[in-house]
């Protein structure tokens, strides 16, 4: 059966809530359809913000719940014809040591008041079966390769708060076979950057990579940072956005512009670090996330990696919604009892199925 699924996302960049169709049967992606983007004001974003690294026992979460669900109703009701919705919600905390990953957004009272079939709770199930809880989009991306036709063995890179790498084998008929994908999270994206170009300069973000295009990189940082044990580490791994909140501290002597450029080295530098735990090696990288936007990285990556680097936009695909799409697509996955992840992607023990189910 084909789905027409909305996908919604809300990233920790906290920028606004993205919403995306996908046409999908659960295994095949047949089209990708209408697109919008709801931003949260600054008052929203600054108390969502003080919320991050919340469990739900020990914040007083009321104000949060209610921004994260008004936003989510606000873009359900720009898609009136549609079989599913996939809601993520809103990542406040995720600690894979303690087994634990909070969402904000309850989707039995999304169903309620949007009277859609909302598919939410994707990553309880794969924590409960020895899995991480992330990332969830490999299965996605697996997916895009076959729509797009690629016979070759390819990566996404996803930039957000977080950065993280999903490589397909070209080999492979289906996502959940062993040794079809490779999937974890490489180390810190935009959050550092956006973190420190807001506290020294009142920007959300580096745009373009501008500032960081001008400072000098303060490489015995980079390199220092660069001998935590979390790189080092086998994968499958996954992170929190405020993992490396220290990061701030080590760039605070510096000026703007080699603050920025530090903090952009050591994104390109984990990406590059990735390779290491790679069995089989991308012929192409596929930037996706807010950082694709940034050129000093996108440069920084096209230098480092012995491989064409190319945003998704330049093989076919929406950049600003790849997430959002992702969630549309898992639902329909959910819906039919398709597993969302795999031993290779979250360290599962086996390929497993997830998600709940809410009717209005």
């Amino acid at each position: 059966m084909i789905y027409k699924c909305l996908g919604l996302m809300s990233g920790t960049s906290l920028d606004g809530v993205d919403g995306a169709i996908c046409v999908t049967s659960g295994r095949d992606i047949i089209r990708f359809g209408k697109t919008y983007f709801r931003p949260y004001s600054s008052k929203e974003q600054l108390i969502l913000k003080s919320k991050l690294n919340s469990w739900p026992e020990s914040a007083d979460l009321e104000e949060a719940s209610k921004i994260v669900q008004n936003a989510h109703l606000d873009v359900i009701k720009q898609f009136p014809d549609v079989d599913l919705v996939g809601f993520h919600g809103q990542t406040l905390n995720h600690n894979p040591i303690l087994k634990r990953t909070f969402q904000l957004g309850n989707g039995e009272e999304l169903a309620k008041l949007s009277g859609k079939k909302i598919i939410w709770d994707f990553r309880t199930s794969d924590i409960d079966n020895g899995g991480e809880g992330a990332p969830l989009s490999p299965f996605f991306h697996f997916a895009c390769t076959k729509f797009l036709d690629i016979q070759e063995t390819v990566a996404f890179v996803n930039l957000g708060g977080v950065g993280n790498i999903t490589v397909v084998n070209k080999d492979t008929q289906t996502p959940e076979e062993e040794n079809s994908l490779i999937a974890f999270d490489t180390g810190p994206a935009n959050a550092p950057i956006n973190d420190f170009v807001f506290s020294r300069l009142g920007f959300l973000y580096d745009k373009n990579g501008d500032l960081a295009h001008r400072g000098n990189v303060d490489k015995r940082i980079v390199d220092n940072f660069l001998k935590l044990d979390f790189f080092n580490r086998k994968p499958p791994k996954s992170l929190d956005r405020n993992d490396f909140y220290f990061l701030s501290e080590l760039v605070s002597n510096l000026s703007d512009e080699d603050g920025a450029a530090t903090l952009t080295a050591i994104c390109i530098e984990t990406i590059c670090m990735s390779l290491k735990h790679l069995p089989y090696k991308p012929s192409r990288w596929f930037i996706c996330g807010g950082g694709r936007n940034n050129r000093t990285i996108i440069k920084g990556l096209q230098k480092r990696l012995n491989a064409p680097v190319l945003t998704v936009e330049e093989v076919g695909l929406d950049g600003d919604m790849l997430e959002a799409q992702a969630f549309g697509y898992l639902a329909a996955r959910v819906v039919n009892n398709l597993p969302l992840s795999s031993p290779t992607t979250t360290g599962c023990k086996r390929p497993t199925i997830g998600g709940r189910i809410s009717k209005p």
